[in-house]
């Protein structure tokens, strides 16, 4: 009985150790997972048809540093930061992956040719090779409309504060601890983060409008750089740009709820009219065939 209760003593221990183990480890796992799920956040993650030419665009880097490419490089520079990814991609390495995305191409198009598909040939050519800058000036587009919804909001919680006796740093700083990370969350806080390590606010603002390029976002910006320069509070001018921004947004639904009917106007011809006049008049058509066979 002795050497029975023993038994049982280790093993209830045996297994207490077992399971203290295994909650430290999925405790761990969960952790791991975690710490990995803030840093994609942090890290703008590429489209997966640009990550598949990634391992290779150290091979195209030496023809793209050709002085013929300059002024591409420019511009896709330029594009990228508007993008908000020049943390994970240079124009260097973008326009690598465009110039071997369109290798690509031309070899699936030659195969297709070999094949005796000519069509699905040049299409697959020509969606290698317009992909990319596609992808781009979409996000682009994103990402400025993006700007342009949260820009009368955040404008608001910056008049608020201000007015409240707050300093602007203060105040953009409070507001980014407490906002949902977005697009201009992302353009603030780096401004904000630059500012702090030294550089001058008016320079940092500049250096936003010149990295985003977005109309609205600059004549705010803009406004804001004056009236510091001039040493004129901001909590007024703040509201008006915040009633501005509203007006102006305000104008735009109106602009696309207006434009509705035209643009539905195509899919009803085309798709929903064909199908209720099928609808409508097949059992007629169907019956006057009856009707004629007989």
């Amino acid at each position: 009985m002795e050497d029975l209760s023993f038994f049982t003593f280790g093993a209830s221990i045996s297994a207490g150790i077992a399971a203290t183990c295994l909650a430290i480890a999925v405790f761990n796992l969960l952790e791991l997972l975690h710490l990995e799920k803030e840093m994609k956040m942090e890290t703008k993650q590429l489209p997966l048809f640009i990550k598949l030419f990634m391992p290779f665009v150290s091979n195209a880097i030496p023809l793209v540093k050709h002085p013929m490419f300059d002024q591409t490089r420019k511009s896709t520079e330029e594009m990228i930061l508007m993008a908000g990814y020049d943390q994970a991609i240079t124009s260097n390495e973008f326009i690598a992956v465009r110039i071997l995305s369109g290798i690509v191409g031309f070899l699936i198009m030659i195969a297709f040719f070999t094949a005796g598909n000519a069509l699905s040939g040049m299409l697959m050519v020509m969606v290698m090779l317009i992909y990319p800058g596609i992808w781009l000036k979409n996000t682009i587009k994103k990402r400025h409309l993006e700007i342009l919804k949260a820009l009368p909001n955040v404008l608001d919680l910056l008049t608020l504060s201000v007015e409240a006796g707050k300093d602007f740093l203060t105040s953009l700083r409070d507001i980014l601890l407490r906002r949902r990370m977005d697009a201009l969350g992302e353009e603030l806080g780096r401004t904000l983060h630059e500012i702090q390590l030294g550089k001058q606010r008016q320079v940092a603002l500049r250096e936003l409008t010149t990295r985003v390029r977005q109309s609205d976002l600059t004549s705010v910006i803009n406004a804001i750089i004056q009236a510091d320069e001039l040493g004129v509070s901001i909590g007024q001018l703040l509201r008006i740009q915040g009633d501005q921004l509203r007006n102006k947004r305000f104008s735009r639904a109106e602009k696309l709820a207006n434009e509705a009917p035209v643009k539905i106007l195509f899919p009803v011809i085309v798709f929903i009219f064909p199908a209720v006049i099928v609808i409508l008049m097949a059992p007629i058509i169907m019956q006057a065939l009856k009707t004629l066979a007989k």
